[in-house]
């Protein structure tokens, strides 16, 4: 099966050629709750069958175990025929099984502490980690990983972080891009402010934008993809349903952001809801094409911890939505005038 695909090539190095629809690999790092591995295996089997030939993993997904789990897969592969991402930001240390970190987060994963490290040895010895991880002898595109203050809770702390890496682990990433071992290189990022500090200060290819360029929320649009644009700067978006609520629905318990979502939040997702009713459109369908409409989107990585959601991405991915259903969207205040 084939889906569609997009080539990016910024500088002119052959850039990559990714689907539409690339695999996010968190929760096969047991995200909220622990799937086998004969699960996982069938869920990235699935993936593969159906077409999909980006995958995006992390050391911090299950403590290595995402990284770990697409060893089998990718093994035996032609190493051209898919484009891989990893991420820098953190080195994985052995410690105690009552002393690892992520409990309530990670499940059933390898005992590991994590250690922000965004230096320039940093960068190279967590590279050196994935690829053994990994099982491949090359990673297309590198991304800092959490430079937002999500992570690092103060922008005292995120100043300090973003400083440590760009006088390290970007000029490593830089000398790695410009050598041709990688294709491209950027951040990771739950927050489009630091992704555009960063991309006003150096010279970035790609950035992971998690759940903040989607049906809910269109403040990107201010000010960091117009500057994406401008600059033929890639973007790849994670988290298109805004942690669930996009494709569950405005249910009792669903989730935004990780957390129960806010009565707000539930109130504009019925409105969202109802206009994707009124023209037959599947919710889900509509929440992760909407991106793609953007220019500057090159990939939409949801993930998934079973077959059934990867079907159903599968299905979001081939739908056809009519231009009255924007059009709408936007009539009702639901969705921003500029959005494309």
């Amino acid at each position: 099966m084939a889906l569609r695909t997009r080539h990016w090539d910024r500088i002119g190095n052959g850039g990559v050629t990714v689907t539409d629809l690339g695999f996010g690999t968190a929760p096969l790092g047991n995200l909220y709750r622990a799937i086998s591995d004969q699960d996982a295996q069938e869920i990235l089997s699935s993936c593969w069958d159906a077409g999909v030939r980006y995958f995006d993993t992390a050391p911090l997904y299950g403590l290595g175990l995402s990284e770990t789990r697409l060893n089998p897969l990718l093994r035996g592969k032609d190493r051209d025929s898919y484009v891989l991402s990893t991420k820098i930001g953190r080195i994985l240390k052995v410690t105690a099984p009552d002393e690892r970190d992520g409990f309530g987060k990670w499940f059933d994963v390898p005992s590991r502490r994590e250690v922000y490290d965004y230096t320039y040895d940093g960068a190279l010895r967590s590279i050196e980690f994935s690829l053994e991880r990994l099982g491949v002898d090359r990673i297309d595109i590198l991304f800092a990983h959490d430079l937002d203050l999500f992570n690092h809770g103060t922008q005292k702390a995120l100043d300090a972080k973003l400083d440590e890496f760009m006088n390290g682990g970007y000029r490593a990433l830089l000398s790695l891009r410009d050598q041709g071992v990688i294709k491209a290189f950027g951040a990771g990022v739950n927050e489009w402010q630091p992704c555009q500090w960063m991309a006003e200060r150096g010279d970035f290819d790609i950035f992971l934008l998690a759940g903040r360029y989607t049906l809910l929320e269109q403040d990107a649009l201010a000010s960091f993809l117009p500057l994406c644009e401008t600059r033929n700067i890639g973007v790849v978006i994670g988290g298109p349903y805004n942690s669930g609520i996009l494709a569950t629905g405005p249910k009792p318990g669903a989730f935004y952001n990780y957390d129960p979502a806010p009565e707000g939040v539930l109130e504009r997702v019925r409105g969202i809801q109802g206009i994707c009713d009124r023209h037959g459109v599947r919710m889900v369908d509509a929440a992760f094409q909407f991106p793609l409409r953007h220019p500057s989107v090159i990939s939409v990585i949801p993930g998934g911890q079973g077959v059934s959601e990867m079907k159903s991405n599968l299905e979001a991915e081939s739908a056809e939505i009519p231009e009255a259903l924007w059009a709408d969207l936007k009539h009702a205040g639901l969705v921003r005038e500029d959005a494309p």
